[in-house]
C-alpha cells in the first residue's frame, strides 16, 4: 500500500516537472519571439501589431509558468521555489506590459534583454529529470 502511494506520487511529480518544463520553454520562445517582433517594429508595417499580439501571448505563457509551477510545488510535493521564481517573473512581465504601453523603451528594452537571460537560467535549471 505504502509503496502504490509513493509510486503515484513520483509519478505525479514527474508530470509535473514536464509540464514545469514545456512552461518555461514556451515562455522562453515568446520572449525570443518578441525580440524579433521589436526588430520589425522598426521595418515593417505590421510589426507593431506582431508586438502586442505577441505582449499578450508572453504574458499568458508567464502565467502559465506560475500555474506549472504551483502544479508541480503542490500535488507533487515537490520544492516551493520555482513558484516563487514564477510569481517573481509574472510581476517583472507585468512591469514589461505598463512600459511598454507607456512607451518607455529606455526601461523597456533592457528589461525584456533581462527577462529573456533569466527565463533561459530557469530552463537550464529544470532541463532534465533530476532537476529541482
Amino acid at each position: 500500500m505504502a509503496t502504490q502511494v509513493t509510486a503515484t506520487a513520483t509519478a505525479n511529480a514527474g508530470r509535473g516537472s514536464s509540464f514545469l518544463r514545456i512552461a518555461i520553454a514556451l515562455q522562453t520562445l515568446t520572449i525570443f519571439l518578441q525580440a524579433v517582433s521589436a526588430g520589425l517594429l522598426l521595418t515593417a508595417s505590421y510589426g507593431e501589431t506582431l508586438h502586442g499580439v505577441g505582449a499578450r501571448v508572453m504574458y499568458g505563457a508567464s502565467m502559465l509558468y506560475l500555474l506549472a509551477a504551483v502544479l508541480a510545488w503542490k500535488p507533487g510535493g515537490g520544492s516551493p521555489r520555482p513558484v516563487r521564481h514564477a510569481s517573481g517573473f509574472l510581476a517583472l512581465a507585468s512591469v514589461q506590459v505598463v512600459l511598454g504601453i507607456a512607451h518607455v523603451p529606455s526601461v523597456h528594452l533592457p528589461l525584456g534583454v533581462l527577462m529573456f537571460g533569466l527565463s533561459v537560467l530557469a530552463l537550464a535549471r529544470h532541463r532534465g529529470p533530476d532537476a529541482r
